[in-house]
């Protein structure tokens, strides 16, 4: 048994912190254990917006247990516990951090264990990456507000990871969301997405060394998603305008900082394992008044799709919001969570790399983001 195991399990005894009532983490068995070096992973559920009612859950390997709401129990004296809609979930050395957009922090925490160490308050703040000892954290900087005139510009904060302190500040585009770090470069996806339909559409470009921007590459409007594959080339998502313009898959060349194609296919979240990028749509139209949901996969040596479906059994009919994606590099097991309606538990479902379900899960409100524990390695 991990550390993390017997954390969640005690943790619920020490109640008397808090002055509401805490149940204990409710653990479930969904499959048999599997041993490699990945250790489990935790799922961030984000919670509807307003509601405060953002979850950590925990998948572990080892036991083929799964382990929902384990923060409220490790930390019984943190008051408001995870706080409002959680957006981004990574380890980094040894610390696990989760961006809490509308609580305005990054909560910080023992990666083994999921004890709290802390907090970096960041207002608005949306993704974070990592590089050189620092953290990168994307902050839309001004309130949670529809507006076509919206006039504050987000922002990259450059925070210490030793002290949880924001040393900096990089002005960018409207609503940045997704960035990536390639080289000496941050790559940052600017959406616009308060300003309907005076939508962003440019991909930001940091030199991390003086932390300023050099660079606006122009894609497409509505910028959402960004991942780097090995071959130098940045594969980002557009949302569209949800009316004439669809969402689309685009990749820059980060040589050149220029670019290149675009692919036909909607992208809602992806993820990209090895030459192989998995991604899911939920394709809103204003238009038709309702969603396209779609699974694909693209090759990212030929810049073609593959599949529009990678659920090969069917199972994919059970699936009414598709809002999360993983994909396990080891054993090639795809992880796909259900939103529902947006209020209620969601599930997560288990894909063999055939695409066929292994098992599912219920977990807390709109599961979305993963991040796997352990040194992976092949």
């Amino acid at each position: 048994m991990r550390k993390i195991i017997t954390l969640a399990l005690t943790g619920f005894c020490l109640t008397s912190c808090r002055k509401d009532i805490v149940l204990p983490p409710q653990i479930i068995t969904v499959s048999t254990p599997e041993y490699t070096s990945i250790q489990g992973f935790y799922l961030l559920n984000e919670g509807n917006m307003g509601s405060n009612k953002s979850t950590l859950d925990y998948y572990s390997y080892d036991s083929g247990k799964y382990y929902r709401n384990i923060f409220a129990s490790v930390n019984p004296n943190v008051p408001m516990e995870m706080g409002d809609a959680g957006n981004d979930i990574k380890i980094y050395g040894s610390k696990l951090y989760a961006v809490i957009n509308c609580s305005n922090k990054v909560e910080v925490m023992e990666a083994q264990t999921a004890k709290r160490l802390g907090q970096i308050n960041i207002p608005n703040c949306r993704y974070i990456r990592f590089h050189g000892g620092y953290a990168y954290v994307t902050s839309y900087a001004g309130p949670v507000q529809l507006n076509p005139d919206y006039e504050q510009k987000g922002y990259v904060a450059k925070v210490d990871t030793a002290t949880f302190q924001v040393l900096d500040h990089c002005i960018v585009g409207f609503q940045p969301d997704e960035l990536e770090i390639v080289g000496s470069k941050i790559y940052v996806a600017n959406s616009g997405g308060y300003m309907f339909p005076n939508y962003e559409s440019t991909v930001s470009v940091i030199d991390i060394e003086t932390f300023t921007e050099t660079k606006r590459i122009e894609v497409a409007r509505n910028l959402h998603r960004l991942r780097a594959d090995k071959y130098g080339n940045l594969w980002v998502s557009s949302r569209g305008d949800y009316y004439n313009q669809p969402s689309r898959l685009y990749w820059v060349d980060t040589k050149t900082d220029s670019l290149i194609d675009s692919l036909n296919i909607a992208v809602s979240n992806f993820h990209l394992d090895d030459d192989l990028l998995y991604a899911y749509s939920t394709e809103w139209s204003y238009i038709t008044m309702s969603n396209v949901i779609t699974y694909g996969i693209v090759d990212v040596t030929k810049k073609e799709v593959v599949t529009t479906n990678f659920i090969t059994d069917g199972t994919e009919q059970n699936i009414k919001i598709p809002y999360g994606i993983m994909v396990n590099p080891i054993t090639k097991d795809i992880y796909v969570t259900d939103a529902k309606n947006y209020v209620s538990p969601g599930t997560l479902y288990c894909f063999d790399k055939n695409g066929k379900q292994k098992w599912n899960v219920r977990t807390g409100d709109i599961p979305a983001h993963f991040v796997f524990l352990g040194k992976i390695k092949k």
